[in-house]
């Protein structure tokens, strides 16, 4: 797993590890790099996954809207989460994302997916409110820790899936 000093010599790179962050100093932690939320939503519709590619289908959302001081009210249930921060993995990288323990101690969890080397974009996560009285959750809260591995060889294809450059800006 990647050190605090080595994240931190990628993120100075040309072709930098994470982009559109707050705060390194914050941020950065001894055995990860801290997410944040950008964008909440509902899960409208169910979705399907099949044996082929073609018979997968995610979950429509709907997008919620944080109050004027950035704060947003969520009953118990299941949401999307979309970090802010951009990922951009080298294919000697792969990355696990693991839940913050504050969320886990107040009843909420985060369920993701690897990050595979090659992989750009912003990820997102389950985000699960378990207690019965909700959770308050406020945009830009570090909820989440991006964990590096190096790979024993670096991957000579980068993953070229369907979540390749997602949601990122469009000047990216």
């Amino acid at each position: 797993m990647l050190s605090r000093q080595s994240i931190a010599r990628l993120l100075q790179d040309s072709n930098p590890l994470l982009r559109r962050f707050s705060s390194m100093e914050e941020q950065l932690q001894p055995n990860g790099f801290d997410l944040t939320v950008g964008e909440i939503y509902r899960l409208a519709t169910p979705g399907r996954m099949g044996q082929d590619a073609d018979d997968r289908a995610v979950s429509e959302l709907d997008l919620l809207e944080f109050s004027t001081d950035g704060w947003l009210d969520l009953l118990p249930g299941p949401y999307l989460v979309t970090f802010s921060e951009e990922v951009n993995l080298p294919l000697s990288l792969m990355a696990l994302c693991f839940p913050r323990s504050s969320l886990i101690r107040s009843g909420v969890s985060i369920g993701t997916g690897v990050g595979d080397a090659g992989y750009r974009g912003r990820f997102q996560a389950l985000l699960v409110v378990h207690h019965p009285a909700g959770y308050r959750l406020q945009r830009g809260a570090r909820v989440a820790q991006l964990v590096f591995f190096p790979l024993d060889t670096p991957a000579d294809q980068g993953y070229a899936g369907t979540y390749l450059n997602e949601n990122l800006p469009t000047e990216s």
